[in-house]
């Protein structure tokens, strides 16, 4: 199976979300949004449902009204691809590809290519500068603006929120603990400082991790998964610690999938 956690540039209006939602049905394993990133996060089993959320979000948000602290380059701004057991990392290498031929020929939205060949850091930062999309016409859609579509191992998004402090100690925190496996990012999300991460690598740095190397250098509020973990991740954390990591056996992906599948098989009864 493929997981697809696409990334659409709005957060802050329920009713419209509900509307997207509505339209994938079982197929959506988790949505979270938030308003200060006016971003939404929809965790997706399989490709159609994917489509099925581009074409609704290009047809009902135009990026030039967005406004928000989470860098982006489009309304559906993040399209990873993932592999999930059995499926092999080249099932996602050509799903990708599948929805970036789709999204520019379809919709006519170009789009950029991560994975083996670039990171989405780098194509952020060199969308229409230097780098052209690798699908699609060679200027951002008027209304869309562009799709990073990507094939990726599981990562964990995680945030956590820091107790009165500066976004200029959640800058200087999100620099000093940045690795290679952790992405980082300083952001002011309303009133509250926050230290936004990517863990790549939840093997080797995970929730506990993160969370336990920024309260070495400041005070925590609290913490915040965005999206799913997997079971595996979750299994090596002390039980005591998850509701201070905001995790649980209903946040993983194990857990989501087999809600999925009976939702699937009774709906066929």
């Amino acid at each position: 199976m493929l997981e697809c956690v696409i990334n659409i540039s709005e957060g802050g209006n329920p009713s419209q979300l509900s509307e997207l939602s509505a339209e994938l049905g079982p197929d959506l394993l988790d949505l979270h949004s938030d308003a200060d990133h006016n971003r939404s996060v929809f965790t997706l089993a399989g490709e159609d449902p994917a489509r099925t959320l581009t074409k609704s979000a290009a047809a009902m948000f135009d990026i030039r009204e967005h406004h928000g602290v989470h860098p982006r380059v489009g309304i559906v701004d993040v399209v990873p691809f993932v592999a999930l057991e059995p499926s092999t990392f080249g099932e996602a290498i050509e799903a990708r590809n599948r929805f970036a031929r789709f999204a520019s020929e379809e919709l006519g939205i170009p789009c950029f290519l991560y994975g083996p060949e670039r990171t989405l850091p780098f194509i952020r930062k060199h969308a229409f500068v230097d780098l052209s999309p690798d699908f699609g016409p060679a200027q951002p859609h008027p209304r869309s603006g562009a799709i990073c579509v990507g094939a990726r191992p599981i990562l964990i998004a995680y945030n956590v929120w820091l107790k009165d402090q500066s976004v200029e100690t959640a800058k200087r925190i999100a620099k000093t603990i940045r690795t290679n496996e952790r992405r980082t990012l300083g952001l002011q999300v309303g009133p509250h400082a926050q230290v936004s991460m990517n863990l790549i690598d939840p093997d080797v740095t995970g929730p506990l991790e993160a969370y336990d190397a920024v309260a070495e250098l400041a005070p925590v509020d609290h913490a915040e998964l965005v999206g799913l973990v997997p079971a595996r991740t979750l299994a090596r954390i002390p039980r005591e610690r998850w509701t201070q990591l905001d995790l649980s056996g209903e946040k993983t992906i194990e857990w989501r999938i087999a809600e999925r599948n009976r939702r699937l098989s009774g709906a066929g009864d």
